[in-house]
C-alpha cells in the first residue's frame, strides 16, 4: 500500500543533483497568490486546523509511549522505527513517529520536551508552511523536530539562519538530539575549505548561513558548466571525477530547507543579488574613483542633480548631465561614454550625500566593511558592486581595491524557489505574507504563544529634537533600573549607539554597548544584559535571535524594559526588537522615545506635516502619524526595489544561459 503523501510535501525524484523545475510565474498569478497569502494569514491567525490538531494527538500518543521505555529500549526503538521512517519516506504516519522520536531525545538529551504548540509548529513546516512564532517560543527546537524528521526519511536538511554566529549556537544546542537519532550534522561557517565544506554538506542535517550556502550553491552552479546539474553528460563526468577529491560540487541538490527568521532572509535580503566576481585592477579603480568625487562635489545640489531620500538615490537634470560632459568630455577612458561616466558620478554623489560611516559601514583596520542595516552585523566578506565600494573607499581615504566583476549572479527569490521542499520560521510574517505567498509560494501560518504574552507598550513620547530624546530615554533608564529592572536601548546604526552612550556617560550611568564595532563581546554583553540595573544599548544585533535570560530578582522587579530610539524602515524589525522582552509569558515592557529629527522621517516630502508637528501643543497622536507614514513610505520603496529585482532577473534569463540553466 502507497502512504499518504504529506500534505505541501512533492517527493524529489531521484536525481543526481535535485531541485526544483524553475517557476516563472506572470504577474496576474503573482497578483492572485498575495491576496490569497494575506487571506490565508488572517484566517489561520491564531486557529489550529483539525487535521493539525490530530496530527498532534496522535504525535503525543506515541511520544508517551516512548516516554515510559529503559534508555536500552528507547535506543532499540529508535532501530526499528528509522528503518520504517526510511522506507516509507515523509507520510502522514512516519512523520507522527519522526516527530515523536526527536521529542523524547530531546528530552533526555538536552532536558527539553517540546510543547504542543511547538509540535503544531514543526508539522506545519514538514507541510511546506512558513510559521509565525512569538519571539521566546522555542523555534530553534520546533526547528529541531522538523530536520530530524525529514532527515529520518532519508532527505539531506538544510537549516538555513541570517548569520554564522546562529547556525553554530543552534546546530551545537541540538547536536545531542540529532546525535541519539543516529543522525549526524555539519556546521557551514565562514572561511571554511571546500573539503570541509563538502563534508558538512554530506551530513543529514546541514547548518548554515544564508549567504554561505547561497554562495556554495551558485559556485557549484559554475562548475556544472553549460550542460546543467542534472544533464547526462554532466552527471556521468561528476560522478568519475568525485573519487578524485576536489573536482565535485560541495553540495548534494537543494532537498529540503528550514529557514530561520525567513522575513530577514527571503524578504529583507531578497533586494540584494548574489554575485560571483572576479578582482580588476586597484590602481585603475582609485584613479576614475577619485576623479569621479571630485566631479560629483563640483555638482549643485538642486540644478544638476536632486536626492531622492525616500528611494536612496540621486538623480541627475539635464543641466548636470550637459555640465558634467563639459567637465569630464574631453577625457579618455569611461569619461568618454555619456551613459558611463552620468553612471560613476550618480554613484559618487549617493556615497557624498546618502551613505554615512557609523549607518551603511564602519572603517576597521584600514578597510570598508558593510554593517547589515537588518541585523547590525558587519559583513566583512561582502562589497558593494558596480564601482560603489570603491567610491566609498576612495571618500573614506582607504586603500583602494579592485572591483569585482559579476560572472555569475543569482536572486535570492530564484534560489529559494529551487528547493524541493521549503519551510521556515520568524516571529515577524504577517506584514509580508501576501509577498511570501506571491514570490515563494509560502503560506504563512500563525501558531499562537504558550502563555499569554505579558508584555505591555507605553505610550510613545515624541520629543522636537535629538537632545531631548537622548536626555529623555538616559531619564527612562535611570528610573527603570533604579527598580532593580534590566533596560534595553536600541538603536538604529552604530553611530546612534556610540550617541546615546555619551548621553549616558554624562548622566552617571554605567552601560555596555553592542554594535558592529566590538561584534566579538557579544555573548558576554548578552549574557549579562539581563541582570537587575543592567544598561545594554545595542544595535540590531541584539534582536533576532536573541535570548536576553532573566534571573529571578530582574524578572520579579518587571522583567526587561525595551527602549526604541528610532524607528526602522520595515514595522517587523522594531517588532524585533521589542520581542527581547515579554517572552516565553515573562513580564516586560515596551517604550518608544523618538525625535521629530529621525533619519526615517527624511522619505517624505511633507514640509506643512513636519512644522506642524513641531509646534509645541500637538500630541503625540499627529506626531505618531507621520512616523508611521515615513515608515509606510520606506516598506512600499523596499517592496518595490525587490519586484523590480525579480522583473530584472528575469529578463536577464531570457538574455543570459549560465551553468546549465539562465540565471
Amino acid at each position: 500500500m502507497v502512504p499518504d503523501a504529506a500534505p505541501g510535501f512533492a517527493a524529489p525524484a531521484v536525481r543526481f543533483y535535485p531541485e526544483r523545475a524553475e517557476r516563472d510565474p506572470g504577474w496576474l498569478d503573482e497578483a492572485g497568490a498575495a491576496v490569497l497569502g494575506r487571506l490565508s494569514a488572517a484566517a489561520a491567525r491564531g486557529t489550529m486546523p483539525v487535521r493539525r490538531r490530530w496530527e498532534v494527538a496522535r504525535a503525543e500518543r506515541i511520544s508517551a509511549r516512548f516516554a515510559q521505555l529503559s534508555e536500552r529500549a528507547f535506543d532499540e526503538e529508535i532501530l526499528c522505527q528509522r528503518a520504517r521512517i526510511r522506507r516509507q519516506g515523509l507520510c502522514r504516519g512516519s512523520i507522527a513517529l519522526g516527530i515523536a522520536l526527536a521529542r523524547e531525545a530531546s528530552h533526555r538529551e538536552i532536558g527539553k520536551r517540546q510543547y504542543r504548540v511547538q509540535m503544531r509548529g514543526a508539522l506545519a513546516m514538514l507541510s511546506g508552511r512558513l510559521i509565525e512564532m512569538d519571539t521566546g517560543e522555542g523555534k530553534t527546537i520546533t526547528a529541531g523536530l522538523a530536520a530530524a524528521t525529514a532527515a529520518l526519511a532519508g532527505i539531506p536538511v538544510h537549516v538555513i539562519t541570517v548569520n554564522g554566529y546562529l547556525a553554530e549556537r543552534d546546530a551545537a544546542a541540538l547536536a545531542p538530539v540529532y546525535r541519539r537519532l543516529g543522525l549526524g550534522t555539519g556546521v557551514i561557517l565562514e572561511g571554511m575549505e571546500r573539503p570541509a565544506r563538502r563534508e558538512a554538506y554530506r551530513a543529514p542535517v546541514t547548518y548554515g548561513s544564508n549567504s554561505e550556502m547561497a554562495f556554495d550553491y551558485l559556485r557549484d552552479r559554475l562548475g556544472f558548466g553549460a550542460a546543467g546539474p542534472n544533464a547526462v553528460e554532466s552527471r556521468l563526468r561528476r560522478i568519475v571525477d568525485e573519487p578524485g577529491g576536489d573536482a565535485g560540487p560541495v553540495m548534494r541538490g537543494l532537498h529540503f530547507a528550514i529557514v530561520d527568521e525567513a522575513d530577514s532572509v527571503l524578504v529583507d535580503e531578497a533586494r540584494t543579488p548574489l554575485i560571483l566576481s572576479r578582482m580588476t585592477d586597484p590602481e585603475a579603480e582609485a584613479a576614475w574613483s577619485a576623479r569621479a568625487l571630485e566631479l560629483a562635489r563640483a555638482l549643485a545640489e538642486g540644478g544638476d542633480y536632486r536626492v531622492i531620500a525616500e528611494e536612496r538615490r540621486v538623480e541627475l537634470t539635464r543641466q548636470g548631465r550637459a555640465r558634467l560632459a563639459e567637465m569630464a568630455g574631453t577625457e579618455g577612458g569611461l569619461w568618454q561614454s555619456a551613459i558611463r561616466r552620468e553612471e560613476v558620478v550618480t554613484q559618487a554623489l549617493c556615497v557624498l550625500h546618502i551613505f554615512r560611516r557609523g549607518d551603511q559601514y564602519l572603517v576597521r583596520d584600514g578597510k570598508v566593511q558593510i554593517v547589515d542595516e537588518y541585523t547590525g552585523h558587519l559583513q566583512p566578506d561582502r562589497s558593494w558592486s558596480d564601482g560603489l565600494h570603491q567610491l566609498v573607499q576612495a571618500r573614506e581615504g582607504v586603500e583602494v581595491t579592485g572591483q569585482n566583476l559579476a560572472i555569475a549572479r543569482m536572486t535570492y527569490q530564484r534560489l529559494y524557489r529551487r528547493y524541493v521542499h521549503l519551510c521556515g520560521m520568524t516571529g515577524t510574517a504577517r506584514e509580508v505574507a501576501g509577498e511570501l505567498r506571491a514570490v515563494y509560494g509560502l503560506q504563512v501560518e500563525r501558531v499562537p504563544p504558550r502563555r499569554p504574552s505579558r508584555l505591555r507598550y507605553r505610550r510613545p513620547q515624541i520629543h522636537r529634537s535629538a537632545a531631548c530624546r537622548w536626555a529623555a530615554v538616559a531619564q527612562e533608564a535611570r528610573r527603570e533600573t533604579a527598580r532593580g529592572r534590566p533596560v534595553l536601548i536600541g538603536t538604529r546604526s552604530v553611530a546612534a549607539s556610540l550617541t546615546v552612550a555619551e548621553a549616558l556617560e554624562a548622566a552617571g550611568l554605567p552601560h555596555a554597548v553592542l554594535n558592529a564595532e566590538n561584534d566579538y563581546e557579544a555573548a558576554g554583553i548578552i549574557a549579562r544584559a539581563g541582570e537587575a540595573g543592567q544598561i545594554t544599548v545595542a544595535t540590531n544585533m541584539a534582536g533576532r535571535g536573541v535570548d536576553i535570560a532573566l534571573p529571578p530578582g530582574s524578572a520579579a522587579a518587571g522583567g526587561l524594559h525595551v527602549i526604541l530610539t528610532e524607528r526602522h524602515d520595515a514595522g517587523r524589525i522594531d517588532r524585533q526588537l521589542a520581542g527581547r522582552a515579554g517572552r516565553r509569558g515573562e513580564r516586560g515592557s515596551v517604550a518608544a522615545i523618538l525625535s521629530l529629527e529621525d533619519p526615517l522621517l527624511e522619505v517624505i516630502d511633507a514640509p506643512f506635516l513636519k512644522a506642524l508637528a513641531r509646534v509645541p501643543l500637538i500630541g503625540a497622536g499627529p506626531r505618531l502619524a507621520l512616523f508611521d507614514r515615513a515608515q509606510r513610505r520606506a516598506e512600499k520603496s523596499h517592496a518595490r526595489a525587490r519586484r523590480d529585482l525579480v522583473r530584472q532577473d528575469r529578463r536577464l534569463s531570457q538574455l543570459l544561459s549560465f551553468a546549465g540553466g539562465l540565471e
